[in-house]
């Protein structure tokens, strides 16, 4: 199995690397002789990020025994954003490597402990310093201080940033003060980007002194008529062998046969040691050993070994003992399942025996793996409070999922494996959502997960298929897409990671032809008049290429770009293309950013492209706001991640919602008729979109879909970050909300990525629409309806309306109102009474009965007036005369 970054399973690595906490920096005056050391420095492109220790003494060191952990301190703080402890152990002038779980492949075949992928290591002006039970043993770089982008040693082929550096040969001891000025020039050997070849070895001249052993051990040998240990006890009860490091004899039937793909290796079990917290299977290791198979009854000789936290027997003699041996049946293995469940059955061969969703794909075509699913998981903050139910709920999601592997330890393999044991094709693919029931194979941890690695095909039945583009109804419709990073500058240096800030997009020609076929498939058959885009090159012209690219296919001069040109200081944008056809735009543009309102941040957020329309049939008016907030991936120093489930930068996307809200409710759409549409990077129970429904807007995806619609999967759960966010009186007129589910679920193998896929896999391509981006569009319908111009009616008579005779006595009036209006109901008052008469007088007795004096010659007036919805009147007066 390769690394997983993406899977729920791999929060557990990101969880122990605990980041926060003052580092107890009393380090000592000098570091003690023989003390670990680093010996090599990695800050290469992309993920390329390693550090060597080296153990200069003659002893072995018990990493985690001794408390021994790597500390990185960034952009010149002086407190952890980042900390690893370390495992495992180092022998006497050995070397112990540290990288990056995302690193190129040379990199994590010699690294003994990967991070998880999705966790940040140094750049070339961060600190990383190797502390022992607190206390610094050698410090990299200079903690509390930040040398700029260049890091120490600029200019020199010894600076920090885009270097390997090695410890030169005679240097024994580390630099265990944090505080000193670092210069790397001064004991170190510098090496261009992406040098690896030194990794995993460190010439010293530190003159250790040779091991002695007076007793040595005879060399152990595999045996098949000797009394073997139980693999339970080499197992253990807890997460680690209780008896690392000591050569043993296991005798078992092979259960699995891994000695090709990658793992070097087969898994033997044993009849068991009747602890049922034991596991009777283990994984041996045996690079370019005896050839066993699956059945054969062997005996191995091997010393006992952690490796990522997998107990291992690595193989020094192997013998066959018989062939052709029956298995032992699987253990059923159910989720949920805890750690301690799961490390009982380790090495084991299991079969998974309920019907699971397939969770997350987004490995799949790299690395061989899905995530399976009890059920459909939900994102925590998509349906839960942030905080305590937020983080319950994502520890309960761990329990209910699990990785099945392809049993290839190879990236971007060919053939891609489908679930079923066959190999995956466009005619044979599978969603998310879809059902795997039966999984049988080996459960083993790999990389910080656990995961099934399959010696057979499950059983597989369709459960989410494909659907054509939703029915919302409307007259109009208006979408949100985010188009991941299409760029139409193509990335020149392809294979140079240095400028992927910016080019974000295609490396070649053939592949932006191939998404934007995909782009264009998307967008024509949703058909929208108004598309608010994401991720979309901020270079002033890519819109009006995708809008030329979608009119070639759906006829010339059908959409047109809202013309913003450059826009804010990031590599994307978002932006605006319409049907002129059917909406025209009222004024200008406007942006939200800082000018407007300074709590907006320009530096996190993306500038909010703004325009009202009218429909071209109608006359009505709507705003349409695209937004894309700041994501979760990256920290933000003034909104740090609280650790409550909301992510990084939660405050940043809430003080922008606020602000927002507040500049549409206020001055572009005092009349209520905007919508926000875009990515928002927030889970809908979170505080940003709590912000937008505070003022006043209404969230149309929960309104129309319910609590569990979704647009996103990640690791392996559903949500959306995708909105659509209406204010009152456009929500009125909403016919329908929909995410079309044509990326979410798709597994990443058929987009139009070239980069980590063999020739077959790249023939994995159609030009539609099915993961044309990571992100479902989202579609929303309006029934809008021509201004209401129409006067109501209003007849008013009045009984009697001539009065004899005059004797001055209070006589009664009753009046009858006939008012209506084509569109609705009406309001009708009596706005206006005038008499005449020198004794005339008149009272009201209710709404329609009224008392006048009956004084000779007074002449009443009473006028009513009535209005609609629009606001339109119309109005009648009746007359009522005191004569004959």
């Amino acid at each position: 199995m390769s690394p997983a970054p993406r899977p729920i399973v791999a929060a557990v690595a990101a969880a122990a690397l605990a980041a926060g906490g003052v580092a107890a920096f009393a380090a000592p005056a000098a570091a003690a002789s023989g003390d670990l050391l680093i010996s090599e420095y990695v800050e290469g492109s992309s993920n390329n990020k390693a550090v060597e220790i080296y153990n200069p003494s003659t002893a072995s060191v018990d990493l985690a025994a001794s408390g021994y952990q790597l500390l990185q301190y960034s952009n010149g703080n002086s407190t952890v954003s980042l900390t690893i402890n370390l495992t495992g152990s180092i022998a006497p002038g050995d070397v112990y490597v540290v990288a990056h779980g995302g690193a190129a492949e040379a990199v994590r075949t010699v690294a003994d402990q990967l991070t998880a992928t999705n966790a940040g290591m140094f750049n070339g002006n961060d600190a990383v310093a190797l502390v022992k039970n607190g206390v610094a043993v050698d410090v990299f770089g200079q903690i509390g201080v930040n040398p700029g982008d260049p890091g120490w040693g600029a200019g020199t082929p010894n600076a920090t940033l885009n270097h390997t550096l090695r410890r030169a040969a005679d240097i024994c001891v580390g630099d265990a003060d944090g505080a000193d000025a670092f210069d790397p020039t001064v004991g170190w050997v510098g090496f261009a980007q992406d040098t690896f070849g030194g990794l995993g070895s460190h010439d010293a001249d530190c003159a250790l002194e040779p091991p002695t052993d007076p007793d040595p051990d005879p060399e152990l040998e595999a045996d098949c008529t000797a009394t073997p240990v139980t693999i339970g006890s080499v197992q253990g009860s807890g997460a680690a062998s209780p008896i690392q490091g000591q050569d043993v004899l296991i005798k078992g039937v092979v259960v699995g046969d891994f000695q090709t793909g990658g793992f070097d290796g087969y898994y033997v079990q044993d009849a068991g040691d009747g602890d049922p917290a034991t596991s009777d299977g283990v994984f041996v290791y045996a690079p370019g050993g005896a050839a066993v198979e699956v059945g054969d009854s062997v005996s191995v000789a091997g010393e006992v070994a952690e490796h990522f936290g997998m107990t291992q027997v690595v193989a020094a003699d192997v013998e066959v003992c018989a062939t052709g041996q029956a298995l032992p049946a699987p253990a059923p293995l159910t989720l949920p399942a805890t750690n301690a469940e799961r490390e009982a059955l380790e090495g084991m061969y299991v079969t998974l025996p309920q019907k699971l969703a397939i969770g997350e794909t987004f490995e799949y075509g790299r690395f061989g793996t899905i995530t399976l699913t009890n059920g459909r998981l939900d994102q925590p903050t998509a349906v839960a409070e942030p905080g305590a139910a937020a983080n319950a709920l994502a520890a309960a999601n761990l329990d209910n999922s699990i990785t099945l592997d392809d049993g290839r330890g190879s990236q971007n393999p060919d053939p891609a494996i489908h679930p079923d044991g066959a190999e995956f094709t466009l005619a044979h693919s599978f969603r998310s959502g879809d059902i795997v029931q039966n999984a049988t194979g080996i459960l083993d941890y790999r990389f910080d997960t656990w995961g099934v690695q399959p010696t057979e095909g499950a059983d597989f039945t369709v459960a989410n298929a494909r659907t054509g583009v939703p029915d919302v109804g409307g007259d109009l419709k208006i979408s949100s897409f985010n188009v991941l990073n299409y760029f139409t500058s193509i990335d020149p240096t392809p294979t140079n990671s240095n400028d992927d800030d910016y080019y974000r997009g295609a490396d070649t020609a053939e592949e932006l032809k191939r998404q934007q076929d995909k782009i264009v498939a998307a967008l024509a058959a949703i058909d929208a008049d108004v598309f608010g885009l994401l991720e979309i090159e901020n270079n002033g012209t890519a819109v009006q290429a995708l809008a030329d690219a979608l009119n070639t296919k759906v006829g010339a001069g059908t959409y047109v770009p809202v013309t913003t040109g450059v826009i804010g200081t990031d590599a994307i944008t978002t932006a605006v293309i319409y049907k002129p056809s059917t909406v025209t735009p009222v004024g200008a543009y406007q942006l939200m950013t800082s000018a407007v309102d300074p709590t907006w941040s320009d530096t996190r957020h993306r500038p909010a492209v703004t325009q009202r329309f009218a429909s071209t049939e109608t006359g009505e008016e709507y705003v349409v706001s695209v937004n894309h907030l700041k994501s979760k991936g990256s920290a933000c120093s003034e909104s740090p991640d609280l650790g409550d489930g909301q992510g990084n930068c939660s405050a940043s996307r809430t003080a922008a919602a606020t602000a927002l809200t507040k500049w549409l409710n206020e001055t572009v759409a005092p009349d209520g008729r905007a919508i926000v549409i875009g990515d928002l990077n927030s889970y809908d129970h979170e505080d940003s979109i709590d912000a937008f429904v505070a003022g006043g807007f209404t969230d149309l995806e929960k309104q129309f879909n319910g609590e569990h619609a979704y647009s996103y999967v990640f690791d392996g759960q559903l949500g959306y970050l995708d909105y659509a966010l209406a204010q009152p009186a456009l929500t009125a007129d909403v016919s329908g909300v929909s995410s079309w589910h044509i990326n979410s679920d798709e597994p990443s193998l058929i987009d139009y990525d070239m980069s980590f896929k063999q020739p077959a896999q790249d023939a994995l391509y159609a030009p539609d629409a099915y993961r044309s981006s990571d992100h479902d569009p989202v579609i929303v319908g309006l029934n809008l309806t021509p201004p209401d111009t129409t006067d109501p009616t209003i007849e008013v008579t009045a009984d009697p309306t001539l009065l004899w005779p005059p004797n001055n006595k209070m006589r009664a009036i009753e009046f009858e109102i006939d008012a209506a209006d084509d569109r609705g109901d009406v309001t009708v008052e009596l706005t206006d009474v005038s008499v005449s008469g020198a004794k005339a007088a008149w009272t009201q007795v209710d709404d329609d009965t009224f008392q006048v004096r009956a004084s000779k010659g007074s002449v009443y007036r009473f006028t009513w007036t009535a209005t609609d919805a629009a606001g339109n009147t119309a109005t009648d007066t009746v007359e009522v005369t005191v004569g004959k």
